[in-house]
């Protein structure tokens, strides 16, 4: 048999058939591990689409990478939570929260939310193409400060969490889980629903019994710098601030100002409120105590700005049993006070209302007759038809101290005698006093009127610069109620007036003017004559016949328009109603006949006269005594 020769272009065959194998196993190995990795990439990637965030693919619950290299390499820095470190959430990436009214976008690291948009709300001025954003570009930080049992103190705003996002009905739930191992975490849970700008958010640990160091509370830091989202710096300056509500239902602020500070316990609720919009923090388990910070950011009222003041809170939780258990929530949007009262958790005291009986006002009488009023026509001139039903209303109160004015410019020239043939002080008011006795005539039933009115005055000051309704609402030439009118921008600065001109002001300080000059006449009869030590009152009121509009003019330039057009409105509706009463109710003929007939009848002495008259006797008698000694 012929031996076989050894052939040169089989051995080349088999080579290049094993090259191939090999080849077919090394690329099948690889495009397993790149589908893996494909796969744990776009769990972690994948956020919802703007209008359909429900579509959001929900994360395998544990995508646990085992590679104890990295666990190792992780363990110097952030020991027992080194294993959140390893796994694909680590890379970064956000989850988005979205509903018809705000979209919230939630960042694996810190596992906090990183933007919060007002979906129904511009920036500055209607139609400005710029949504309001309570946060964004870093402007807030959520943060948990947590000491370990290995002696360490670390940050959860460093730390990445993994997130895993779900619908439970019409609910979003998304839950961020820091964690120490595949059943050992730190869990932030927020849940929002339909329509809503309420979030649920709880905070609780599982497994970490072991980790967490038993004897020292969880700080939780939230800071806040908060945008500018008005026309006008410093009107939005001065209505940010932060609330918070103690556990038994009393509410407090934070002052305005540099370098601000409360520290109140049993704390419910912190808030900071953007003048328009809020971002309130709840809990129900109050937090033991806190430490709240206000800041002004704004150096110069003149120059544009970005941030307005620096909001910080700090405040421990408490563990229980070795683990965290809180229920709280979170708040991003309008400050409005029928909504946010809606809610029952005392969050209408977030609504910069007013204290006391100018609250009860607002509350009660302003809310529900402005918002049923806005209901069905424009807020303007809704403001016009709510400024008359209320003067009307006051009417009878008007009446009362027109007439009383009118009875004490009667009894001036007696007033006058008197003030001329008694030069002793004492004796003096005790003749006056006996003079009302016999007229029937109170000196107060003028000045009582007017007492009950003034507690709507000041609620009106209260209410409108508060009412979001008219926020970017125009009428006329304002282009926004809750902004000034400017007519006529300035090339310079005015202290205390501003860059610009606004009408509704100027118009409400000529209202003034007129309504003070047609009764200065009847305050000055009213009034009596000037005594030795004490002020004339009659120059006063002359005086203020011209200081009143100045005031109206410096310090409303820069209020909202709405407020402004309601003085107007007031000091007109109250022009025409005491011309009315003058010229249809008030004879002063008959008035005159009336205090002569009452000074033959046996007097009658008021409460207020006895008292009078008591003390001007007691003065008399201790006035005798001192000149026997």
């Amino acid at each position: 048999m012929e031996e076989k020769k050894f052939d040169k272009n089989s051995v080349i065959g088999f080579a290049l058939l094993f090259v191939l194998i090999l080849w077919m196993m090394y690329n099948s190995s690889q495009e397993q591990q790149k589908a893996q990795t494909g796969k744990a990439t776009t769990a972690q990637k994948s956020t919802p689409k703007k209008d359909t965030p429900a579509a959001t693919p929900a994360l395998p619950t544990d995508t646990t990478v085992t590679d104890s290299n990295a666990v190792k390499a992780a363990e110097s820095k952030f020991g027992k939570f080194a294993y959140a470190a390893t796994l694909p959430a680590a890379k970064g990436g956000t989850t988005v929260l979205e509903n018809d009214l705000v979209k919230i976008v939630v960042a694996n690291q810190g596992g906090a939310v990183q933007q919060v948009t007002l979906k129904k709300f511009e920036k500055f001025r209607k139609n400005s193409g710029q949504l309001v954003q309570l946060v964004d570009q870093k402007n807030a930080q959520f943060n948990l400060e947590i000491k370990t049992t290995d002696n360490r103190v670390l940050q959860t705003k460093d730390l990445f969490f993994e997130p895993q996002l779900t619908k439970v009905g019409a609910d979003q739930v998304l839950s961020m889980k820091l964690k120490a191992g595949p059943n050992a975490f730190l869990e932030y849970k927020y849940v929002l629903k339909a329509n809503d700008y309420m979030l649920d958010f709880d905070v609780r640990s599982q497994g970490l019994r072991n980790v967490l160091a038993p004897n020292d509370p969880v700080q939780l830091d939230w800071s806040l710098k908060t945008f500018r989202n008005e026309i006008s710096i410093p009107y939005e300056n001065r209505y940010t601030e932060t609330i918070f509500e103690y556990e038994d239902g009393k509410d407090d602020y934070v002052g305005q100002g540099q370098g601000k500070e409360e520290n109140p316990e049993a704390v419910t609720y912190v808030a900071y409120r953007q003048h328009f919009f809020a971002s309130v923090l709840m809990t129900n388990k109050p937090f033991k105590t806190a430490k709240l910070t206000s800041d002004d950011l704004v150096k110069d009222a003149e120059k544009d700005t970005v941030f307005t003041k620096q909001l910080t809170t700090r405040v421990p939780l408490e563990l229980a049993q070795g683990e965290l258990d809180y229920k709280m929530n979170w708040y991003f949007g309008p400050a409005d006070y029928q909504l946010l009262n809606n809610y029952d958790r005392n969050l209408d005291e977030v609504v910069p209302m007013g204290w006391g009986i100018f609250g009860w006002i607002n509350k009660f009488i302003f809310v529900p007759l402005f918002g049923l009023l806005g209901g069905w026509m424009a807020f303007g001139w809704a403001i016009i038809l709510f400024t008359i039903i209320i003067k009307l209303a006051m009417s009878p109160i008007t009446f009362k101290s027109f007439l009383s004015q009118a009875k004490m410019k009667v009894l001036r020239p007696e007033i006058t005698e008197l003030n001329t043939k008694f030069k002793d002080p004492v004796k003096r008011q005790q003749e006056m006093m006996k003079l009302y006795s016999k007229a029937g005539v109170n000196p107060m039933a003028g000045c009582i009127p007017a007492l009950i009115q003034l507690p709507f005055v000041y609620a009106s000051f209260q209410f409108f610069p508060a009412a979001i309704e008219l926020r970017q609402k125009s009428f006329l030439w304002a282009e926004d109620l809750s902004s000034f009118d400017a007519i006529v921008k300035l090339p310079f600065y005015i202290p205390l007036y501003g860059n610009h001109i606004s009408l509704f002001p100027i118009l409400a300080a000529i209202a003034i003017f007129f309504y003070m000059k047609m009764t200065s006449g009847d305050n000055a009869a009213m009034a009596q004559p000037a005594q030795e030590g004490m002020p004339d009152m009659a120059k006063l009121m002359k005086i203020m016949i011209y200081v009143s509009p100045i005031m109206m003019l410096i310090f409303f330039n820069s209020y909202g328009s709405g407020l402004s057009l309601y003085n107007f409105m007031s000091n007109v509706v109250t022009i025409g109603v005491m011309l009315v009463i003058k010229k249809y109710f008030i004879d002063s003929d008959k008035i005159h006949a009336q205090i002569q007939e009452n000074k033959q009848k046996p007097a009658k002495e008021s409460k207020f006269q006895r008292k009078m008259r008591e003390m001007m006797e007691q003065a008399e008698a201790q006035k005798q005594l001192k000149g026997k000694k």
